[in-house]
């Protein structure tokens, strides 16, 4: 799966958000918290990492390449 940035990057909660993995902001900032996100391989847990174009986003076996 591919997520096409408009801009110059987009914050981790706001991506688990608008792909639908989770219902809202502060369920996202949760399972961010509790280590469930991989981003590039490895456990994220800064809620509001910029992703740019290149970086992978993981979670409950879901990938998405940002571009």
């Amino acid at each position: 799966m591919e997520f096409e940035l408009t801009t110059e990057y987009i914050e981790l909660n706001k991506l688990l958000k608008l792909l639908g993995w989770v219902e809202s902001g502060g369920f996202a900032n949760m399972v961010i918290s509790e280590g469930l996100v991989a981003v590039n391989g490895d456990t994220e847990t800064r809620k509001r990492k910029k992703l740019r174009a290149g970086e992978t986003v993981e979670f409950k076996g879901k990938k998405v390449t940002i571009k």
